[in-house]
């Protein structure tokens, strides 16, 4: 059996690698990853608008990784678009579905590496396995899996955004009047949340590192016993 240093520590790590779950879980299935504001340019062209009358051609768009939509405004008032992104027609030539769906394969396997690192953290809290791979150092292999696959989700969705221009292609979708300029961008909670679960599995890592550390243990040094030539004689 552990002892209840370790038993605290697994316990904590288990919570943490469920924790990390339920972040990927709730990111993918909210539609803000992504938030910014559209500038209707064709209409703003049309009109010679100046920087007073630019505020009726500025829209706003927010996507995730299955929906979405965006405000259009081009001076007739505000028009909701709304769009789920996998069944986009032509999603090939628009939007680079290789990588989305990239993402979304990588946010699928950490959620499976994270319940295993769940898993195998509550059996070594519970006892010591027979095996090296269900102990320390499997729980190390998931949770680094888990963390590097997040990883390599958030740093596809940051390429996807700024070098394929994504909200740039998604605003100007289906769009053959209009042509709409990003005046800025940024990315919301449910981006970041996926950035804290890459971290929780760090923490992981860290706390496994912990468990392995032995602690010296207190030895009582037992008095010597002064004989004398007294003591001999009696």
């Amino acid at each position: 059996m552990p002892g209840c240093f370790k038993k605290t520590l697994f316990a904590l790590a288990s919570v943490v690698s469920f924790v990390s779950f339920i972040l990927i879980v709730v990111a993918m299935g909210t539609p803000k990853w992504m938030t910014g504001k559209i500038l209707c340019k064709t209409g703003a062209d049309l009109v010679n608008a100046t920087d007073p009358e630019l505020v009726k051609f500025i829209g706003e768009i927010y996507y995730g990784l299955f929906q979405g939509g965006k405000i259009r405004q081009c001076g007739l008032g505000g028009r909701h678009d709304f769009f789920f992104l996998p069944v986009f027609p032509h999603m090939v030539k628009k939007l680079n579905t290789g990588l989305h769906m990239m993402i979304i394969m990588f946010l699928c396997v950490a959620i499976f590496f994270s319940l295993v690192s769940f898993g195998f953290c509550i059996l070594n809290a519970v006892e010591v396995p027979y095996r090296a791979i269900k102990g320390p150092a499997g729980v190390c292999l998931w949770n680094f899996l888990a963390g590097g696959i997040m990883v390599l989700a958030v740093t596809s969705f940051m390429a996807a955004v700024k070098l394929h221009h994504l909200t740039e292609r998604i605003a100007n979708f289906r769009e053959n009047v209009f042509q709409f300029v990003i005046l800025e961008e940024q990315f919301e909670d449910c981006f970041w949340l996926c950035v804290a679960s890459a971290t929780a599995h760090a923490v992981n890592l860290l706390l496994i590192a912990i468990s392995g550390i032995h602690c010296p243990k207190i030895k009582t040094k037992t008095e010597e016993a002064n004989v004398t030539a007294e003591d001999i004689m009696y």
